[in-house]
């Protein structure tokens, strides 16, 4: 019987059953036979030589030490030599739109790393273009070569009352969205304070989830492991990314959730959680790796979910354990067990030809039956959307910015004033909340030593609001500005400088070339990665992306900023879910309370 193989329809399982059975009997031939190798069985954590993988229809008919009774003159045959067969490496919480990239670009950058299946939630599209945004992202995502499962975002605005977004999601947007047939769940609910309130719309959408038998995912940014978590866990989330350490990872698994651990190209979470495994001995079917943020720089020049589990190896995991982590375990978590996740049958032929477990060369990727990459060169097509040109013109700030729409006015008479100033921690989300004494000149606060100023342009509804605030930790030096139209979650426009005017040549850049990234000095702009999707995004391939990012983030150590993945830094300035301070359109806002703050400290 043949099958159309072809994105976005894929057979399953009791549509080919026969077929499956028939190859497995020796009644039929395989359509492809993987030969020779060692069958790395994540179910029973073994490692077993000498086994055949029997493919038809894009899914598994059998594993068996010699599949040559099953295999005819038409099977195309792939001699494993020797090497081991894993399955493809699973994403369990990611955004696609941190890579700078499209479903597709994004898919074809990560698909020679091995990356066969992501679980992703496109809720930086949604703050910008509402329901109509995750569709566009949903809809190409069906349309790739590989496993693209998208979550509903639960969250638009993250933290209602503390930010204006372009869109807002609802209850019925979640609704509507279950029926979807790309849809595996529920986003990760980032209101915390709101689920752990019994926030109505919070548990309506949960409970839409929930009712449509789908996966609720969960964010819970906060070291509070009292009464607050326990009433969060209550409210349904079924895992956690946000965990920094041991005692994290360990507070969710025993609460039935499980815990994403994650490296991305800012968050180094696995080592310090990743102990609960190791060192505590607790069972590891409860703990997930994932990336949740990925550069283009990332993906192009270290990898995706192989760069993950090598990780994870390199800190004390072993290695058929990591490899659960990132295959059966995260399958299982979304109820695709039976789907993906193992090579066993019925499954998805979703194979990894590797050489050695430890250092993970990816030299095959096999995905739903066919050869998707080769020795890191991708060998098929990620078809494209086509975008329009709504999703497109996104950038909408009003009037061209000046140096004064970025003055932070001082009490008459001061020449210097205690600043309330947010501190960003290297290799981690949350930023510290910090009090600084800052020089006044001409009855402006200026920048000095390692502080430097931040604002936040409002660029969805064209208000032409600007709020100011200050920022320390980059080490910015001269006269300079960096700006983006990636702003985790609200996604307006971040501007952070030590300079006023460079701060507005930066800002109408942006909304010149249609949103994305800039960074200028002494007049000159040094650096730009244009994002014309929603101002989120490129549809260039993950290569010319990455260059570009290279060349800001260059940029940015010439301009004295020397923190590791400092851009993913600059981005999350206005993620008003993670403590301890933030900036909104509508003001500081100090995320341990959920409360505004003044910039400026009352005189007394």
């Amino acid at each position: 019987m043949e099958h159309d193989l072809s994105p976005p329809y894929f057979p399953t399982w009791p549509d080919v059953a026969a077929d499956l059975v028939n190859v497995a009997a020796g009644r039929a031939h395989a359509d492809t036979v993987i030969r020779g190798g060692i069958w790395v069985n994540v179910h029973t954590r073994e490692v077993l030589p000498g086994h055949d993988i029997a493919i038809k229809a894009g899914r598994i008919a059998c594993v068996v030490p010699d599949a040559s009774y099953c295999t005819g003159p038409d099977t195309e045959v792939i001699e494993a030599n020797g090497r081991y067969m894993i399955p493809g490496l699973c994403d369990g919480h990611m955004h696609i739109e941190s890579g700078m990239l499209t479903p597709a670009e994004f898919a074809a950058a990560v698909i020679p790393h091995g990356t066969t299946t992501m679980f992703t939630d496109p809720h930086e599209i949604a703050n910008v273009l509402g329901l109509k945004g995750v569709r566009l992202m949903h809809d190409e995502a069906l349309m790739q070569p590989v496993n693209i499962w998208t979550q509903m975002p639960s969250c638009a605005p993250s933290a209602p009352g503390m930010e204006t977004t372009g869109y807002e999601i609802s209850a019925d947007d979640v609704a509507e969205a279950m029926a979807w047939p790309g849809i595996i769940g529920l986003g990760e609910m980032m209101n915390f304070p709101g689920m752990s309130a019994a926030d109505p719309q919070m548990l309506a959408e949960v409970a839409a989830t929930q009712r449509a038998g789908k996966t609720v995912g969960g964010h819970y940014a906060s070291p509070d492991l009292g009464p607050a978590f326990a009433a969060y866990v209550a409210g349904g989330p079924a895992d956690d990314h946000e965990g920094t350490v041991e005692a994290d990872a360990i507070a969710r698994m025993r609460q039935g959730m499980r815990s994403m651990i994650r490296l991305g190209s800012a968050w180094y979470d696995v080592e310090t959680q990743i102990t609960a495994i190791t060192q505590k001995g607790l069972d590891p079917r409860n703990m997930i790796l994932c990336t949740d943020d990925c550069h283009s720089g990332t993906l192009v020049n270290e990898g995706h979910m192989n760069r993950v589990v090598r990780h994870a190896i390199a800190c004390g995991c072993d290695p058929l354990v990591a490899l659960q982590m990132a295959t059966i375990n995260t399958a299982t978590h979304f109820g695709l067990e039976r789907e993906i996740g193992s090579l066993t049958p019925g499954r998805r032929a979703d194979v990894i030809l590797t050489s050695d477990l430890e250092s993970l060369p990816i030299e095959q990727v096999i995905a739903r039956g066919k050869t998707v990459a080769i020795d890191g060169e991708l060998t098929v097509t990620c078809p494209h959307l086509d975008w329009p040109e709504s999703a497109r013109q996104t950038v909408h700030m009003g009037r061209p910015k000046t140096a004064t729409d970025f003055e932070i006015k001082a009490p008459e008479g001061r020449n210097s004033v205690t600043a309330n100033v947010i501190g960003v921690v290297e290799n981690q989300a949350p930023t510290k909340a910090l009090k600084r004494d800052m020089p006044v000149s001409d009855g402006k606060v200026e920048s000095h030593g390692d502080t430097c100023q931040i604002a936040l342009v409002e660029r969805h509804q064209g208000t032409e609001n600007v709020t100011n605030a200050l920022v320390a930790g980059f080490n910015y030096q001269g006269k300079m500005a960096m700006a983006s139209t990636v702003a985790h979650d609200s996604h307006h426009m971040i501007v952070v400088g030590t300079d006023r005017d460079q701060m507005a040549l930066a800002a109408n850049r942006l909304a010149e070339v249609g949103g994305g990234v800039t960074i200028y000095r002494d007049g000159q702009e040094l650096a730009l990665v244009e994002l014309p999707i929603a101002g989120l995004m490129s549809d260039r391939p993950a290569r010319e992306v990455a260059a570009k990012a290279d060349k800001l983030v260059q940029a940015m150590v010439d301009c004295g900023c020397t923190l590791n993945n400092a851009y993913m830094q600059h981005s999350l300035l206005a993620l008003v879910v993670i403590p301890e301070l933030r900036i909104s359109d509508l003001g500081l806002v100090d995320v341990r309370t959920f409360e505004f703050i003044p910039i400026l400290e009352p005189t007394t």
